[in-house]
């Protein structure tokens, strides 16, 4: 119900009981702006400067209530000498929708305040990698590299700014997403697809500045946080169930040949690694620049570096091994593909219609067109032909987050209203090519760009290209922060590349480092490995026996936890509740709001990694109940206790009274002190 209540020249618009809106002479809840922005992309990653040229707070004019087809509609009339806007709230399906007129000439920013409350915690933003708990800070939105680092206060983002514009910062992500969660028990989604920026930093209000006037903002109030959850993805959209081979064991990253895979995959086997997958990332070819290895972006059997892959694809399969490969949505120029592409008209142009090349760092590549629907059709039949009827399983759908601004598209939108858009088009792409192969039972794709639409396209997220080390915005504690934001933005399957990736700047992945990043993911929804941008320079899963034995060791508990991780990633299918929750969603504790180092594995596991060298033992904060230490089997009350950690006895706990009670007591002999 929506209700507005007027009180010393103040408006307060209610929804449920929760004021939403408050306006009075002294605070305006809506203001105007005009500016010109200065956007800049290197490599994927943006500098956007906006200067502000007027601004204008917008008097409220007049307060309509009526009755449209059945429901109340409240009209808000704000203006003054920066022109008319009118905002029009109602009630639908359950949820308050805001509809926006369009901004009077030649303002072209929208200011919208809504109400905050000192105490209140936000959460959400889509994926966010430094800050779980979004308040007293902005978050501009706008999907780009992450960046390495992403912190300006060390010596690796400062390092890789200076060397190569590339050091990011706390707010840069490949999936920003217009939708946050509040402590309040509500959320709110902005239906945008211009940048946009959330600021949670002032104590009254919260600041949401657009760029492109939303279509609607939908606000949605719910008893719990685990309900406003559930009703984001209801809105829009829930991944479906994933393939029932990708809980059977650890996919493994390798390349470099056929010979050289599968000695490999001969390798693990002898230590007893139950094995899923092969992602052959190089399956298309190689290209080496100084960042290091790359791939050869013509997406077609490179069948001199894997000579008989076509054969050891079927054979493997019947043993239960799938293989996966690599694509983005670009073209490298002056091959196979691009040409045929070009030919038909189907890539991005400049102003003076010549083909729009991208500098992907040492080589360029062509943009397919996504707002083409010849281009789109094309791509479809380019994944359905090369990647799919060649018995690919799945695939790392890659980028997404690279859309010039300048570049000219068939549909003659601009492309600062289609760059946030794209990594969900992209995503669509890869989802239709598949359910039109009638293979969406068997393959699985996943991405590391995100956009509202990927909730409903994208069947598991990555966290993209972490730093191979243990560093709180880029390294292995960043991942669960993904993890857990993504997971409040309703997007519930989410995984990482084990050991991360970017090898740059004197970093290199060490063994602990690897174990431990591997003892993680066994309690996440999918185990896969990735060499890095510079394999040699990294420890590998099959670096020396101890490895390989504590990696088997891992996979085991993955793949016996099967049945467990299927009824939580059915529970995100049907219901919307993510697989990796924050401990909120089932123990509403206020001092769980800001926990980023812990988390639920569906409601009865709980999580405590190891986040830091060298370090033996974890300070753990368990929610309310009962619990019994997966190892040792010791039983503990809620509450902060301190437990031994070393390498392979991980600080998980399983809820006292579960249905898989039985499950996880099998996983490790009572009181053992090693690995089974």
């Amino acid at each position: 119900m929506i209700s507005c209540t007027r009180c010393d020249e103040k408006l307060i618009i209610q929804y449920q009981g929760i004021p939403i809106l408050e306006h009075s002479p002294a605070r305006s809840c809506l203001s105007l702006r005009r500016a010109e922005e200065h956007v800049d992309m290197y490599r994927g990653n943006y500098f956007i400067e906006d200067s502000v040229l007027d601004e204008q707070d917008l008097p409220l004019c007049s307060v309509t209530q009526a009755y449209q087809e059945g429901r109340g509609v409240v009209s808000l009339s704000f203006s003054g000498k920066a022109g008319t806007v009118i905002c029009d709230l109602s009630e639908v399906e359950g949820r308050l929708q805001m509809h926006l007129s369009p901004l009077p000439q030649p303002y072209n920013r929208l200011i919208l305040r809504l109400v905050a409350c000192e105490d209140e915690h936000v959460w959400g933003c889509g994926e966010q990698f430094s800050h779980f708990d979004l308040r007293g800070r902005h978050f501009p939105l706008w999907t780009q590299e992450q960046g390495v680092g992403r912190n300006k206060a060390t010596e690796i983002t400062q390092i890789a700014d200076r060397l190569d514009r590339a050091g990011g910062d706390y707010h840069t992500t490949f999936y920003p997403q217009p939708t946050f969660v509040s402590s309040r028990r509500y959320f709110v989604h902005a239906q945008t697809d211009g940048y946009a920026d959330f600021d949670f930093s002032h104590p009254a209000y919260h600041e949401l500045e657009f760029w492109d006037v939303p279509s609607c903002i939908t606000v949605s109030t719910k008893p719990t946080l685990l309900s406003v959850v559930q009703d984001i993805s209801a809105l829009l959209g829930r991944q479906p169930r994933l393939p029932s081979w990708v809980y059977d064991g650890i996919i493994l990253g390798m390349q470099g040949g056929t010979a050289t895979c599968l000695e490999k995959l001969e390798r693990v086997h002898a230590h007893g690694m139950q094995v899923c997958g092969l992602w052959i990332q190089d399956w298309e070819g190689e290209k080496y620049t100084s960042f290091g290895k790359r791939l050869r972006w013509n997406w077609q059997w490179d069948a001199s570096l894997y000579p008989g892959l076509d054969k050891e694809i079927a054979r493997l399969r019947a043993q239960g091994i799938r293989v996966l490969g690599y694509i983005n949505p670009y073209v490298l120029a002056d091959h196979p593909l691009f040409a045929e592409a070009k030919r038909l008209d189907l890539l991005g142009k400049r102003a003076d219609g010549s083909v729009y090349l991208v500098d992907f760092g040492e080589f360029d590549a062509a943009i397919v067109d996504f707002t083409n629907e010849k281009a789109v059709r094309w791509y479809k039949d380019v994944i359905k032909r090369e990647l799919i009827d060649f018995g690919l399983s799945g695939w790392m759908a890659d980028f997404g987050e690279y859309l010039p601004t300048d570049v000219i598209l068939a549909n003659g939108r601009s492309a600062m209203l289609e760059h946030n858009p794209w990594p969900g088009y992209w995503a669509q792409v890869n989802h239709d090519a598949i359910v039109e192969s009638n293979k969406e039972e068997e393959i699985l794709f996943f991405m590391r760009a995100g956009s509202s639409q990927s909730l409903a396209s994208c069947p598991m997220m990555w966290a993209g290209d972490q730093n191979v080390d243990w560093s709180e915005d880029d390294g292995l504690p960043s991942v669960i922060t993904a993890a857990l934001s993504l997971a409040m933005s309703g997007m519930g399957l989410h995984h990482s590349d084990i050991g991360g990736y970017t090898t740059l700047y004197g970093m290199k992945r060490s063994k602990e480092l690897l174990l431990r990043w591997a003892e993680f993911a066994a309690f996440t929804p999918l185990m896969r490995t990735h060499e890095g941008n510079r394999p040699k320079d990294n420890w590998q899963f099959d670096s020396d026996e101890e490895t390989l034995r504590m990696l088997a060791f891992f996979t085991s508990l993955h793949v016996r936890l099967k049945p467990y991780l299927m009824h939580v990633v059915a529970e995100n299918a049907e219901q919307g509740i993510p697989v990796m929750r924050p401990l909120f969603l089932h123990d509403p504790d206020p001092r769980f709001y800001s926990v980023k180092d812990a988390y639920l594995l569906g409601s009865d596991l709980y999580v405590a990694p190891v986040l830091k060298p060298g370090c033996n033992e974890r300070e753990i904060d368990l929610p309310t109940g009962e619990w019994v230490h997966l190892v040792t089997h010791a039983s503990y009350a809620d509450g902060k206790h301190v437990v031994a950690s070393p390498l392979g006895q991980p600080a998980v706990f399983f809820r006292w009274g579960s249905e898989f009670s039985e499950l996880f007591s099998s996983l490790f002999n009572t009181g053992t002190e090693q690995p089974l």
